[in-house]
């Protein structure tokens, strides 16, 4: 098995074993998916990084996928400048592969252009009420922005230092890991 198998394997075992003490099915059916922009750090390659013209940040972007305790099911780093409509059929499709019993993900209106069809799951989209300006705690999405912020209370979190993004993602999958052991 891979490095990035083992780390997901790990991370997979975990959440299934929390999900299960909390007399919850051990696969989750209902997912939250959001995404996060940081800036990266001069170690990240042209290559894979970008510009997010929306948050003024050169780097990199972080989709995050949960359950609906919050705990991570998947986790998919690309430039800064892919849209999520784009980085969504991405997102959805590996979902599909490796969570079959999906049947529904909540998301904001960037995902909603993705490629859903074929998926077989419903994707509910969770909109801020007009007129509203700054931060809202928005119905179903505040679990992934809790997750988002447990992973920017890990050291180096706050920026995108790893050459790869496969080693990215591993690196936020080790911080959610020590979050979901409470050490």
């Amino acid at each position: 098995m891979e490095p990035a198998g083992v780390v997901t394997s790990i991370r997979d075992q975990l959440r299934r074993r929390i999900r299960t003490g909390r007399g919850r099915c051990p696969h989750p059916v209902t997912l939250i998916v959001d995404s996060q922009s940081v800036k990266g750090a001069s170690t990240v390659g042209r290559n894979s990084r970008g510009y997010d013209a929306a948050k003024k940040i050169n780097g990199r972007k972080r989709h995050i996928t949960v359950d609906t305790l919050g705990l991570p099911v998947m986790i998919t780093v690309t430039p800064a400048d892919v849209q999520d409509r784009d980085a969504a059929r991405d997102v959805f499709w590996r979902l599909r592969l490796t969570q079959p019993q999906i049947t529904q993900v909540w998301a904001d209106r960037g995902y909603a252009g993705g490629a859903r069809e074929r998926l077989w799951f419903t994707l509910r989209v969770v909109s801020r009420l007009k007129g509203t300006k700054g931060f809202v705690v928005l119905p179903r999405r505040w679990k992934v922005e809790r997750t988002i912020g447990w992973c920017m209370n890990a050291r180096g979190n706050a920026r995108d230092h790893e050459r790869l993004p496969q080693h990215s993602e591993a690196h936020l999958n080790w911080a959610l890991i020590t979050m979901m052991t409470g050490a």
